[in-house]
């Protein structure tokens, strides 16, 4: 939500935190946590192998992973998802239903309260967390300030919980609408990482951001000017005919899949490296573990929303 030299800043800091070899870091125990999750499907009566993978496993995943990474004690991090929840609902929030936005309100004014006390918690005694490394983040004598701090926290909880639910959903439906291409993945699991890119590109957790012209400007043959609020449909760019080679077919072996979910530029995306991760584990375990997935019912229930492409439910049955 800023630009240079603010975001330059803010972005430098960030990256002295948020480092590929934190994620790494956490592969082993994401690894544990999905299966733990899966195991519990198993284990709880469905003898008829029925689940939601929206509310069983794509939702609670993202939550438990960010507040492990964050440094969230195991005791709260049912309130902290909780409170992860009620400001996803808030940015889901298309009909600005007041309700939801005093949730969301209240929600951050807890966070923050909740945040002070481990952060001045992780200036005395640092631990191997993300919230330590942020609290420690210096570039050239600069540091977070505390209210930065919360911003920070409070943005990987929302973008590191709400889209990559939406990537494991999507992507495990385009897998179950395409059965040669499960198949493919089945057969040869170390595809996971091309296949990921591929739902990344055939169906993004963002269709459109905004932005605003900085300067006047012509774009396609179109004037923008000054000050202008321009809508990019990225869900649009990652289909372009004239850039893809048959946009609407998935196919997990393309190796021209550049797309533009995570963003471009300055502001791309802070953890892609995560969601990749994430996407990734969830992914492959789910149908290395059980071949015969299958979708359970014929009705596909999306969240109403322009901007956020988010499965209500997937029911399916293994």
């Amino acid at each position: 939500m800023s630009d240079p030299p603010d975001h330059t800043r803010l972005r430098k800091l960030a990256n002295k935190a948020f480092t590929l070899r934190v994620v790494e870091r956490m592969r082993s125990s994401m690894q544990a946590t999905t299966d733990e999750l899966l195991d519990g499907i198993e284990k709880d009566g469905r003898q008829d192998g029925r689940f939601d993978v929206i509310q069983d496993l794509a939702n609670p995943l993202p939550a438990i992973v960010i507040s492990e990474m964050l440094g969230v004690p195991a005791a709260d991090r049912e309130q902290f998802k909780i409170w992860s929840s009620a400001l996803a609902a808030f940015l889901d929030n298309i009909r600005m239903v007041a309700e939801t936005a005093e949730s969301a309100l209240n929600s951050v004014l807890a966070l923050s309260d909740y945040l002070r006390e481990i952060i001045s918690q992780r200036r005395l005694e640092p631990q191997e967390d993300l919230l330590s490394a942020f609290v420690a983040a210096e570039e050239e004598g600069d540091k977070f300030s505390e209210a930065e701090l919360y911003s920070m926290c409070i943005l990987l909880m929302i973008a590191g919980h709400e889209t990559t639910t939406n990537l494991i959903g999507s992507g495990l439906l385009a897998l179950l609408q395409n059965r040669d291409q499960l198949e493919r993945l089945q057969a040869d699991p170390g595809m996971i990482e091309t296949a990921i890119e591929e739902f990344l590109l055939y169906d993004s957790p963002i269709q459109s951001a905004a932005r605003i012209a900085m300067e006047d400007m012509e774009l396609g043959g179109q004037s923008i000017d000054k000050g202008q609020r321009v809508a990019m449909i990225v869900g649009a760019a990652n289909r372009d005919p004239e850039r893809f080679s048959d946009p609407d077919r998935l196919d997990i072996t393309r190796e021209d899949n550049r797309h533009l979910s995570f963003g471009f530029g300055s502001h791309f995306c802070l953890g892609s490296a995560l969601a990749r991760v994430e996407g990734q584990i969830t992914i492959n375990a789910v149908v290395q573990r059980w071949p015969g997935l299958r979708l359970n019912g014929d009705e596909i229930e999306w969240r109403y929303n322009p901007s956020f492409r988010s499965l209500i439910s997937l029911p399916v049955a293994f």
